[in-house]
């Protein structure tokens, strides 16, 4: 008898959706009892890209884009173009009969979570924000298993199976240690390293705020700084730098990239990190148990970055600036308040390391699976 499994995932739209949905993937190829795995989505869309990486993965497209926010005739379009989408995921699960369904949420997700309703085919969805989209909304009283990543979501998703995962996190989180991480980096053990990083678009805000306290950070020999500007905006950045601070290349504790492939090694070797406050870096710096200021991007979805990092606060792991407030003089008071202060330092550490879940992908692998008939 085959006992192996076949599964739908989805998710997609932007990083915050797409990455945690390939990190349940990857676990989900690792298992033995796994036969085929489906991904669904937008080939327009990033998920299109990172799924052409995975020779195992098969890749069903549906043309289906956000939601107008007005009634109008782009409404109706839309409208059109889901119902379309929703009858193409109906015959992909007719095809391939998956045992479960599992999404992260975004608008390229709503068209298989309506046919797995259809269809009666257990589902589960993870949110993996503090403020649950629109299709989370939608999806989470049917699901089989809610599973979400911020407390405040259980106020909001209508389940009586909510489960409190933490979001999925790629394993090298759990492997690679500290001292691996500053042995690639070339960093002495012995240096403080305060890590400025604005996603792979960057910050324009991080960057101009670090621009002007650069200086200032590496006249402390103990300290060594590495800011990451987003491949869009480096060119600008290291011209402004140039203009304030000519001499910084030649200075040993500075390291200006970017962008970095696996940001598991800044992150595992920093000891506090400067940053937007999106789902997946959040996860990432606690599995990393470390110290964060954050500064929200005010135009999110719904302010959910806002709320995460409120949520962050609130468990005692970060410090939070307004984007329009955060300036070299806010962000250098910020991380005085906590690299004067050990006790303040290892209190955070200690708070983002309880908050990080154990092995959340594991968890939800699992859970998957238990909801398959």
């Amino acid at each position: 008898m085959n006992n192996k499994k076949t599964y739908f995932i989805s998710g997609g739209g932007t990083g915050g959706h797409i990455y945690p949905a390939f990190t349940v993937v990857e676990k989900l190829l690792k298992e033995e009892d796994t036969d085929k795995v489906y991904f669904i989505g937008n080939p327009k869309n990033l998920e299109f890209d990172i799924a052409k990486h995975y020779e195992n993965v098969t890749f069903l497209p549906v043309d289906v884009t956000g939601m107008p926010r007005k009634l109008s005739f782009s409404f109706i379009k839309w409208g059109l173009q889901l119902i379309f989408a929703y009858i193409k995921a109906l015959k992909y699960i007719k095809k391939h009969k998956p045992n479960c369904v599992f999404t992260t949420g975004g608008y390229v997700s709503a068209p298989i979570v309506l046919a797995s309703m259809s269809t009666k085919t257990p589902y589960m969805i993870h949110d993996c924000d503090s403020i649950p989209g629109l299709v989370s909304k939608m999806a989470a009283p049917k699901a089989n298993i809610v599973s979400i990543a911020f407390e405040n979501s259980k106020k909001i998703l209508k389940s009586k199976n909510i489960i409190f995962n933490g979001n999925p996190v790629r394993e090298a989180f759990f492997t690679i240690t500290k001292e691996d991480a500053r042995k690639t980096l070339n960093i002495a053990e012995n240096k403080c390293i305060i890590f400025a990083m604005g996603g792979s678009q960057g910050a324009k805000t991080i960057n101009t705020a670090m621009i002007n306290i650069l200086e200032k950070l590496s006249k402390n020999e103990n300290n060594y700084i590495i800011l990451q500007t987003g491949k869009n905006k480096f060119d600008e950045t290291v011209e402004e730098l140039e203009k304030i601070y000519p001499e910084y290349k030649n200075n040993p504790n500075i390291l200006v990239r970017p962008y970095f492939d696996d940001m598991v090694y800044p992150l595992k070797a920093c000891d506090i990190v400067i940053s937007r406050a999106g789902s997946v870096s959040l996860s990432e710096i606690l599995q990393c148990g470390t110290p964060s200021i954050l500064i929200p991007y005010p135009f999110a979805a719904q302010d959910h970055q806002r709320k995460n990092a409120k949520e962050m606060v609130e468990r005692g792991t970060s410090l939070y600036i307004e984007d329009n407030e955060c300036t070299g003089d806010t962000l250098l008071s910020a991380l005085n308040d906590i690299l004067s202060n050990k006790n303040k330092l290892f209190n955070m550490s200690e708070a983002a390391k309880n908050f990080a879940k154990n092995n959340p992908t594991q968890k939800i692998v699992n859970q998957l699976k238990s909801i398959i008939k």
